[in-house]
């Protein structure tokens, strides 16, 4: 960070996404029907099933593909894919826990200062981009790392990447940038 200040920022990790596959056809109406905390939506051709601990709800297709979202960290995501993929077995179907793989994190961090997000725009022109008529944040992706952070005029940061190290070294990166452009404070 800044050798003049020293408080570390707290990233919060929002949302966790993960896809993880079965290895097998599963059958939506019978899971609908046998299975708990369920929802089926045939139009879509899909079911949701939520757990309660961990909190997490998954888009479960007839296919095997399973999308898990909710989780606050990387872990929960997997212990709460092997549970989905457990209740499954118990429902009778032959599910082998395969390709799991974190997508997406979201998490919110805020800065101990506002920012001036025009000077912020204008100093990070290619990469940056401010629209206030369209949203009241400014978008700042990080190619490299495949993050995007959404900056508010408050300090408050929105981050999204492929996983929760990213995310980390997103804020890490924007730090100093988002540093030369805080509003003065009001006295």
């Amino acid at each position: 960070m800044d050798s003049n200040n020293d408080e570390a920022l707290d990233i919060i990790v929002t949302n966790v996404v993960a896809t993880f596959r079965t290895r097998c056809h599963l059958n939506l109406r019978k899971i609908a029907l046998e299975g708990t905390n369920v929802i089926y939506k045939p139009e879509v051709g899909k079911v949701l099933m939520k757990l309660r601990k961990p909190t997490i709800t998954a888009s479960i297709w007839s296919s095997g593909k399973i999308i898990c979202t909710g989780a606050t960290s990387e872990e929960e995501a997997k212990l709460g894919a092997r549970r989905l993929a457990r209740c499954l077995q118990k429902l009778g179907f032959k599910v082998r826990f395969s390709a799991f793989k974190v997508v997406n994190v979201l998490a919110v961090c805020s800065m101990p200062f506002a920012v001036h997000l025009v000077n912020f725009t204008n100093n990070n022109r290619p990469i940056a981009s401010y629209e206030p008529e369209l949203h009241p944040a400014a978008t700042y992706r990080i190619k490299h790392l495949k993050a995007t952070v959404q900056v508010f005029s408050t300090g408050s940061l929105t981050v999204t990447g492929p996983n929760v190290q990213n995310v980390a070294t997103a804020v890490e990166h924007i730090y100093p940038l988002l540093y030369e452009c805080q509003k003065p404070r009001c006295k």
